[in-house]
């Protein structure tokens, strides 16, 4: 079988596993977040929190248990890493030092999971487990909760509650992720991924030297690190490490449990507003960025540039020969399209072309699905602004879900679409200023610009990845890189609860004759005009620098 064919196979089967659990899975996370009963392992939790299940909050209070539980858990994660010398299962591993431990902390609290170690030689398996894993629970199920509090704010009318954001959390984690993740990891352990506690094995190389094949737990880690669009990885391979990622259709499966949620969650959203179409419009332009993307980054790494690349027939650098060029394209656009950020090829060695489009999917703000929660109030943050300016140009006040959009809440929507781009823009210009960032690039010109370009858009909107030409191991990035990380990921956040608060605060009007439709072709393509859009104006100069340079050499 062709490669071409191959990989069309690929993406057909992917994409029919979706539709297989679209609405099975969407319909039963909208009544996840719409029962009233509580299971029993759930009070147990509320009991130990000290917290009444059936009480709600308004959106000051929901932002701020958001807020404080996850600074609590960088606090947390941080102290865990800077004691593991002490921990059981600490592998012989000493202390991890400061700047590492808080960009660490911080990296995996946002959901971003931006690795600037060797996971094997500087993570014990306790904090593995119990410090980064459940954070990968933990920051997913935050996301997966802010979007129903924003989709609270549609459904309900003339109220100041948007619901108790620890049954939220808990919920997802409990009756989403949980169960989820347990079966993936089972699938993956029969796929052959390695799932040991062990340090390592010994082998006896050609040469006749010792080494140690480093083990993990990594099923179980891998399951919920797709699954929550965490990323990251066990390994420094990441997910081409064969523990990680075996074969052809453990990759496949990976990528399936990297989209499901974000693709489900459309159906969710439709659902809890009483009106499918309304999920299917948003997953309709999602999936159009998504397929375009693709195509486009399949065709660069199949028709590169140079000759060393021609010769080969394809761009095969940094690409395992397990999943090929259709298997990597395929992988990188869905982990850059979420905020995933595990990679199974070194997107470094991408083509110009190649790497910029995976750039400009992170730039886009991760929406082609976009992450576990995020990518959908994200999406609903730029359907907002398309009625808003559709508002504008036929004279009438825009109206989205029979809920008005005043001052109010297009200043909410334009806080959370703008606070990404200006931390990746300072943070480029920035880093570039410094006189130890030249030393930090494996390359000068057009792509060393993309290095750190990559490296602000990865971090400031939670992705993770990295062109792996950077090194980003002195103060100065690990510092920079984590504060991209909180404000890309907690400005966006309070400014969506502050929406979703005036939202719900507001009567449900009547739809009217001069109504806009948000269900139809024409409010997709103006959904989709308005996020291409707003990335051109924000972020083309600095791609004009950097990829779309290179790809024209």
């Amino acid at each position: 079988m062709s490669d071409i064919a191959a990989g069309l196979l690929q993406v057909g089967l992917l994409l029919a596993a979706l539709v297989l659990v679209y609405k099975p899975l969407g319909d039963y996370m909208a009544r996840v977040f719409t029962a009233r009963r509580h299971l029993a392992v759930e009070r147990v939790v509320y009991k130990t929190v000290r917290v009444d299940p059936d009480t709600e909050q308004r959106w000051t209070l929901y932002a701020a248990g958001v807020l404080g539980f996850s600074f609590v858990s960088v606090a947390f994660l941080y102290l865990l890493q800077r004691f593991q010398a002490w921990l059981p299962l600490n592998l012989g591993r000493g202390t991890i030092d400061p700047a590492t431990a808080f960009n660490t902390a911080v990296s995996f609290v946002t959901n971003t999971n931006w690795q600037s170690y060797v996971p094997e030689t500087v993570m014990g398996h306790l904090v593995q487990a119990a410090g980064l894993t459940v954070q990968n629970f933990l920051s997913a199920a935050v996301g997966i909760a802010v979007a129903i509090a924003v989709i609270r704010g549609f459904t309900r009318s003339q109220t100041d509650r948007l619901g108790n954001v620890w049954v939220d959390i808990t919920r997802s984690t409990v009756r989403i992720l949980l169960p989820l993740a347990f079966v993936s990891a089972i699938l993956l352990v029969a796929g052959g991924a390695a799932m040991s506690f062990a340090a390592g094995t010994p082998v006896t190389g050609i040469d006749g030297a010792q080494h140690t094949i480093a083990l993990a737990p990594a099923a179980s880690q891998e399951a919920i690190k797709e699954l929550g669009t965490n990323g990251g990885g066990i390994f420094n391979a990441n997910s081409a490490h064969p523990f990680e990622n075996p074969n052809a259709w453990t990759n496949l499966l990976e990528i399936f449990l990297i989209l499901v949620i974000p693709v489900c969650l459309t159906r969710t959203f439709g659902t809890m507003v009483g009106n499918p179409k309304q999920g299917t419009a948003l997953l309709s332009v999602m999936g159009g960025i998504w397929a375009a993307l693709l195509a486009v980054t399949w065709w660069a790494e199949a028709h590169p540039n140079g000759p060393a690349a021609l010769l080969a027939g394809g761009a095969f650098e940094g690409k395992s020969v397990r999943f090929g060029i259709p298997g990597s394209a395929l992988f990188a656009v869905s982990t850059t399209g979420t905020s995933t950020g595990a990679v199974n090829s070194a997107h470094d060695s991408f083509t110009g072309l190649g790497g910029g489009v995976l750039t400009l999917n992170m730039l886009l703000g991760e929406i082609a699905p976009g992450g576990t929660g995020t990518g959908l109030y994200g999406m609903l943050v730029l359907a907002i602004i398309a009625v808003f300016v559709a508002g504008l140009m036929v004279g009438r006040t825009p109206e989205y879900l029979g809920k008005k959009l005043g001052q109010r809440e297009v200043t909410a929507a334009a806080i959370s679409l703008l606070a990404m781009p200006t931390m990746v823009l300072l943070g480029i210009g920035i880093a570039l200023l410094f006189p130890s960032t030249p030393g930090a690039m494996a390359n000068s010109g057009a792509h060393g610009l993309s290095e750190v370009l990559y490296a602000y858009a990865s971090a400031g909107n939670n992705n993770g990845s990295a062109f792996a030409g950077l090194t980003v191991t002195n103060d100065w990035f690990q510092a920079s890189l984590g504060v991209a990380m909180l404000i890309g990921r907690f400005i966006p956040i309070v400014a969506v609860l502050f929406l979703a608060g005036s939202l719900a605060s507001q009567k449900k009007l009547t739809a009217n004759v001069g109504t806009l439709p948000t269900t139809g072709g024409l409010f997709a393509g103006m959904l989709a005009g308005t996020t291409l859009l707003v990335a051109a104006l924000t972020f083309v100069p600095a791609l004009a620098l950097g990829p779309i340079a290179e790809a024209l050499k």
